[in-house]
């Protein structure tokens, strides 16, 4: 296998403030959009909707996982966990986090993300759209306990509801 030039390091943020003097670190939400729906639609042109959402679930898991371990950090606990993931993911204007539902026993959860990133304004497509929330929320759960999640989105914008809602399970 050759050399992979863009094995994530985040060195690939970069020194914002050098870099960006002036504009800083913020961007408007068009921007992000832009760039992971215009991805989304080379993935699937490329390799079709079913890899494509693979991919994206891989990568949101990676980016979760890498956010966890750098902005969460270890904590003690499932609820400081929590506690410390809806407030990262508020600092960086990501989504407004709830869990609905918890059974630690079962390793079972509800969650809610107001506001998302990915799709919050978007039109009713009839089906959902947040594949990378869904890896995202893997990544990070996985970074707190070690152990495998399956993430599905059973509510999103883009199927007519005002929030997302993910469902959590321990893999087995």
């Amino acid at each position: 296998m050759p050399e992979r030039l863009y094995k994530f390091s985040w060195d690939f943020i970069g020194d914002v403030e050098a870099g960006r003097p002036n504009l800083g670190n913020t961007t408007r939400i068009e921007v992000y959009r832009l760039f992971q729906y215009t991805l989304r639609d080379v993935l699937e042109e490329m390799f079709g909707t079913e890899e494509a959402d693979r991919i994206l679930y891989k990568a949101g898991y990676m980016a979760g996982k890498n956010l966890c371990e750098k902005m969460v950090g270890e904590v003690s606990s499932l609820g400081a966990f929590v506690a410390k993931v809806q407030q990262v993911l508020l600092d960086l204007n990501i989504g407004i986090m709830r869990v609905e539902n918890a059974n630690v026993g079962k390793g079972h959860f509800t969650l809610t993300v107001a506001e998302d990133l990915d799709c919050s304004g978007l039109p009713d497509l009839g089906h959902s759209v947040c594949t990378y929330d869904e890896g995202f929320i893997a990544g990070m759960f996985y970074a707190h306990s070690g152990q495998k999640f399956a993430v599905k989105e059973i509510d999103c914008w883009c199927t007519g509801d005002r929030t997302c809602r993910f469902e959590v399970k321990l893999e087995e």
